[in-house]
């Protein structure tokens, strides 16, 4: 990964009548970058990947992709990959004549056959897009993106309907991008998948950026959890905590590795066992509970 900016957002303001979406929005993301574009409902996170993907019009400030304004169409599309929620496809046409069509749409040149193989489609080549599976269609979807291996793909919700297998695949034909020189850009409702894959995370809220970095930035400054349950004849514990609904012990602390080894002492000493113990750090989860508390 280099510093040069792929995408380059500047004061964007995007407004519909007088609701303001997006206001006075800056970042970047870097050339080889996997960056995770999160948001909570209504963050104006839509409006501001529309624009960047040039299907929007700014209200004001400056977008640049790949160096050149996204309202540039012949220079900016063919090195831009992009994965809809539903990209459409006629279901009159095959899988194949599908894919065919992708390549003419977007000018990027690539072999059919190999990007049927990518998607795992290849046995359904001349299957018609009507007949094809909620998770099928959404593996022929995921084609959209990698046909011609663009410099810059994003992926909007790409593992939804997935089964594991395909979502694996999904995921390792991504990671073969990054190290052909993509730059990747994820919107999901699954955090798990931000958390495990990003190098940076933006996370919007009511239209700004809420917090921006990477997962170990965004969650530090909450505090990790420890999670227990205790026997109702157990002594109380020696940490401060709080009694669950479903009767197990929640710690929160800033210093996890010490306490947990106070407890585990303490359950030692008291010959207890801790059943459903759970310790670790604050997730993505969590952040954006944060954010609506």
């Amino acid at each position: 990964m280099t510093s040069a900016a792929v995408i380059d957002v500047d004061r964007l303001n995007v407004r519909y009548g007088d609701f303001h979406a997006v206001q006075d929005l800056s970042f970047q993301v870097r050339r080889g970058e996997f960056y995770a574009l999160l948001g909570t409902n209504g963050a104006g996170k839509t409006s501001t990947l529309e624009t960047i993907e040039g299907h929007r019009a700014p209200t004001s400030g400056t977008v640049r992709v790949l160096g050149q304004s996204p309202a540039d169409r012949a220079a900016v599309r063919p090195r831009m990959g992009i994965m809809l929620q539903e990209s459409g496809f006629s279901p009159d046409l095959t899988v194949r004549e599908s894919v065919r069509l992708i390549g003419e749409l977007t000018r990027r040149t690539d072999r059919v056959e190999r990007v049927l193989g990518i998607v795992d489609l290849t046995r359904k080549a001349g299957t018609k897009v009507s007949q094809l599976s909620g998770g099928e269609k959404r593996r022929l979807d995921f084609a959209t993106a990698v046909y011609g291996t663009p410099e810059l793909v994003f992926l909007d919700e790409p593992t939804t309907g997935l089964d594991i297998q395909s979502r694996d695949a999904l995921w390792e034909a991504v990671d073969k991008l990054r190290e052909e020189g993509s730059t990747i850009v994820l919107t999901t409702h699954y955090l798990e998948e931000a958390q495990q894959r990003a190098d940076r995370i933006g996370l919007m809220h009511r239209g700004k950026f809420h917090r921006e970095g990477t997962v170990a930035e965004l969650t530090r400054t909450l505090p990790a959890v420890i999670r227990f349950a205790l026997p109702p004849t157990a002594p109380p514990p020696p940490l401060p905590g709080n009694r669950e609904g479903d009767g197990t012990f929640l710690v929160e602390t800033h210093q996890l590795q010490r306490d947990l080894s106070t407890l585990l002492r303490w359950a030692e000493d008291h010959s207890l066992e801790l059943p459903q113990l759970q310790a670790g750090p604050t997730g993505l989860d969590d952040v954006f509970r944060a954010i609506n508390s």
